[in-house]
């Protein structure tokens, strides 16, 4: 049975599996900061033989230190991702209201044929929720809420989660998917798999889990982006969406991959007992991506 351990008996824990902790009481302050779990338990797989064991010269410190780059790198993805939200409720606000109105747009005549009563009900429902919620909290939901009887799409899509929203262009007509999907130039389809492959994203760095090592089972087209890009797996991983980024952000792709490239130049120089390769290949990043010699 699991018991609590103090911070001093977690780390002496650790020792015991022969991890080479530099200066104890820096260890232990860290631990007391951020807690054992979240720098230990969380990252402790990378740094492991396929057998379960420490790999050889183990540190606290490299340890700690990849804890740091996926924090950092969390901060970067949820600020860009923030900005990719603000712009496609922008575009689906825009449109809804140019094709369908301010006011009766919630209709399930407005969302795809393809898809059933139920699911489009769902969808209105939780929508209709969220106004409800956010009735005499948020400002403008109250003042169009009370003044006119309707909360027109500009506004209701400042109060919608990046799920919601995601999951609202994934309902819409093909026609207005297409509308929509080509002021990035992409395909429908592939902008759909993107938002549903953002929207974990932005929920791992808001509830601050594991990014690097990001795995989703939304499959991403992404032969659409990089035909020559050997996937791994079937699954979508963080380098793809990072490269699926550069669709929205235009200029400001160029500042975010520098800072990305920064965070990982700090990791290769803690790094001890693996090589900076083996975290950009659990990253998705294919060989030669970076200049590594150079970090």
């Amino acid at each position: 049975m699991k018991v609590y351990k103090t911070n001093e008996e977690l780390l002496d824990h650790l020792i015991s599996k022969n991890v080479i902790v530099n200066n104890k009481q820096d260890a232990l302050n860290k631990i007391e900061k951020y807690t054992y779990y979240s720098i230990i338990n969380s990252y402790k797989t990378t740094f492991k033989n396929p057998n379960g064991n420490y790999k050889n010269n183990v540190t606290f410190d490299e340890i700690y230190a990849l804890y740091s780059f996926d924090k950092n790198i969390k901060y970067l993805f949820l600020k860009y991702s923030l900005e990719i939200e603000i712009q496609i409720k922008a575009l689906i606000a825009n449109h809804i209201s140019k094709k369908y109105g301010i006011w009766d747009y919630l209709k399930k005549e407005n969302f795809d044929d393809k898809f059933e009563d139920n699911i489009k009900n769902r969808l209105i429902e939780k929508i209709n929720k969220e106004i409800g919620k956010d009735y005499k909290v948020h400002s403008a939901i109250t003042h169009y809420k009370d003044k006119y009887g309707f909360i027109p799409p500009f506004v209701l899509t400042k109060i919608l989660t990046f799920g919601v929203i995601s999951s609202y262009y994934g309902l819409l007509k093909q026609s207005d998917q297409q509308e929509i999907a080509k002021y990035f130039k992409l395909s429908d389809r592939l902008l759909k798999q993107i938002l549903k492959n953002l929207t974990m994203i932005r929920n791992i760095c808001a509830h601050n889990d594991r990014l690097f090592c990001f795995r989703s089972k939304y499959y991403m087209n992404y032969k659409e982006i990089d035909k020559a890009y050997k996937r791994p797996n079937n699954e979508t991983n963080l380098y793809m969406i990072m490269t699926s980024m550069k669709y929205f952000l235009e200029d400001e792709f160029d500042i975010l991959k520098e800072d990305f490239f920064n965070e990982v130049i700090i990791l290769k120089r803690s790094l001890n007992s693996i090589d900076i390769e083996d975290i950009l290949n659990i990253m998705g990043f294919p060989k030669n991506n970076f200049e590594l010699d150079d970090i």
